[in-house]
């Protein structure tokens, strides 16, 4: 069992819902009997 994370986004593989992490702690983030998976930073178009 992970820990979440304090400022990481967590997405479930099964229904797709997004949730943000405001307080870290102890425990995995479950939806739809899954643990969610920590998504990677979104990169951000240049503005050139």
């Amino acid at each position: 069992m992970a820990a979440s994370q304090l400022g990481k986004r967590y997405k479930c593989s099964v229904c797709g819902t997004e949730v943000l992490c405001v307080k870290g702690g102890e425990g995995a983030i479950v939806c739809c009997a899954k643990e969610m998976e920590v998504q990677e930073p979104r990169t951000i178009p240049s503005s050139d």
